[in-house]
C-alpha cells in the first residue's frame, strides 16, 4: 500500500483481498482474539533499514510446499524461535542484519496519490511537493531530469523536469503531470528508491 504498488500499474485500488497477494481485514469475518490483540500491539511497528525512509517491504512463504529461497520461512522461523531467538533475530535472519523495528509516530488512512487532477503550472501544494521530491529522486538515477526545488509550487521549472521525465520515459512531452506520467512517476521512484527491493 506505501508504495501503491496496484494503482501504479493502472489499477484504481491499493489492495486486494486475496491471501495470494497481500493481507486485508475484512469487516463481520471471524478473528482469533489473541492475534487481534497481538495486532493492536504491533500495528504501528514497521521493519526499515538505516537510510531508508520507507517500509521494507518483506515477505514470507511456509517454506515446505512452498519455496522461496529469499523470504522469511514460516516452519523455520518458527524452529528459530522454538531456540530462543527473539523476533527481531528471526527476522535478521531471512531479511539482514541491518534491518531493526520502527514504530510510526502516527498512523492514518492511507488516500490514493492521484490528486484527481492534471498537475501544471500553477499548481500548489503537498502533492506538487511530493511530484518535486520523487523527482529528485529519479534524477539521482537519471542524471538527465534537473533538479528541482521541492517548494510545492509548479513553476517552469517543474514542468520542464517533468517533460524530461516524459522524453526519458516514452510519454506525450507536454510538462503536465496528468495520471498516466504521475504513476510513471510512481513507478520509477519506486525502483531507483529501491523501495520495493524485497
Amino acid at each position: 500500500m506505501y508504495t501503491e504498488w496496484y494503482r501504479n500499474r493502472g489499477y484504481d485500488f491499493t489492495i486486494t483481498s486475496s491471501t495470494a497477494y497481500d493481507q486485508k481485514w475484512i469487516p463481520q469475518r471471524n478473528i482469533y482474539e489473541s492475534i487481534s490483540v497481538a495486532v493492536d500491539t504491533i500495528f504501528s511497528n514497521y521493519l526499515s533499514k538505516p537510510n531508508v525512509t520507507q517500509p521494507l517491504f518483506t515477505q514470507y512463504c511456509d517454506g515446505k510446499k512452498v519455496s522461496c529461497p529469499n523470504w522469511m520461512r514460516q516452519w523455520e522461523s518458527k524452529t528459530l524461535g522454538d531456540r530462543g531467538y527473539s523476533a527481531l533475530e528471526i527476522l535478521r535472519t531471512f531479511y539482514g542484519d541491518s534491518i531493526y523495528i520502527n514504530t510510526s509516530e502516527e498512523i492514518s488512512g492511507i488516500p490514493a496519490s492521484w490528486p484527481g487532477y492534471d498537475l501544471t503550472i500553477g499548481s500548489t501544494g503537498d502533492k506538487v511537493r511530493q511530484l518535486q521530491n520523487q523527482l529528485n529522486v529519479i534524477s539521482k538515477g537519471y542524471p538527465l531530469i534537473p533538479k528541482i526545488a521541492e517548494d510545492g509550487i509548479y513553476g517552469e521549472k517543474t514542468a520542464n523536469s517533468v517533460r524530461v521525465f516524459q522524453r526519458v520515459f516514452k510519454l506525450p512531452q507536454t510538462g503536465v503531470v496528468d495520471y498516466p506520467t504521475w504513476y510513471k512517476i510512481s513507478e520509477i521512484y519506486v525502483g531507483v528508491s529501491r523501495i520495493a527491493e524485497m
